[in-house]
């Protein structure tokens, strides 16, 4: 008998873990979602010129799956470089000085949504700093924060405590896709988008 009513119990238990799984999945797919992202055009690592930014194309697969906003984070008067090099070269001195670069437009109704998917390149184990300009001026209260990244090979480094630290937003696991494989394998990315979100329940 002790063993039955141990079995009935460790049934329940399944059952009761199953709904509660659901109803979170339930919950997710329900919210109202924004996906904020900085991207770059020009020269870059590996992909050579290219006229769509990598992480834009992560950004877009990750809206047209979720249903949620699109925002993109730009400069208000763009003056960096096309070439590679010289891009990385003002994008650690920019980090090293803490710059706050001002950008253009912003998302108006910032605090009616539930879920903010923000990517970035991976900029010298950092986002750029456009997206601490974007971060600094919301309320993220009550938020839940999926961050993406694309990279060349550093993943998504410190990147994911970096946006905490900024937001103190509860933090969803991250995504990091490799720039290559977004811009010229994008079958391949988008499983991996799709797998991602399938885990966070969208």
């Amino acid at each position: 008998m002790k063993k039955f009513l141990s079995i009935f119990a460790l049934i329940l238990t399944v059952f009761g873990l199953n709904n509660q799984a659901q109803a979170e999945e339930k919950n997710m797919a329900n919210t109202k979602k924004l996906v904020v992202y900085f991207s770059k055009t020009g020269e870059q690592y590996s992909v050579g010129n290219i006229s769509e930014g990598n992480t834009a194309i992560v950004a877009k697969m990750i809206a047209a799956q979720t249903g949620a906003d699109l925002f993109e984070v730009k400069l208000k008067k763009d003056t960096y470089p096309a070439a590679y090099k010289a891009l990385t070269e003002v994008a650690l001195s920019e980090k090293k000085s803490g710059a706050r670069p001002e950008i253009a437009g912003d998302v108006a109704n910032f605090a009616d949504y539930d879920v903010v998917f923000v990517g970035t390149p991976n900029w010298w184990a950092d986002l750029p700093m456009a997206m601490y300009t974007f971060m600094e001026a919301h309320d993220w209260n009550g938020k839940k924060v999926a961050p993406f990244v694309t990279h060349e090979g550093s993943g998504l480094a410190s990147i994911p405590n970096k946006i905490q630290t900024v937001t103190n937003a509860e933090m969803l696991s991250g995504l990091a896709v490799y720039g290559h494989i977004a811009q010229n394998s994008r079958d391949e990315a988008q499983k991996a988008v799709s797998a991602w979100l399938q885990q966070l329940g969208f």
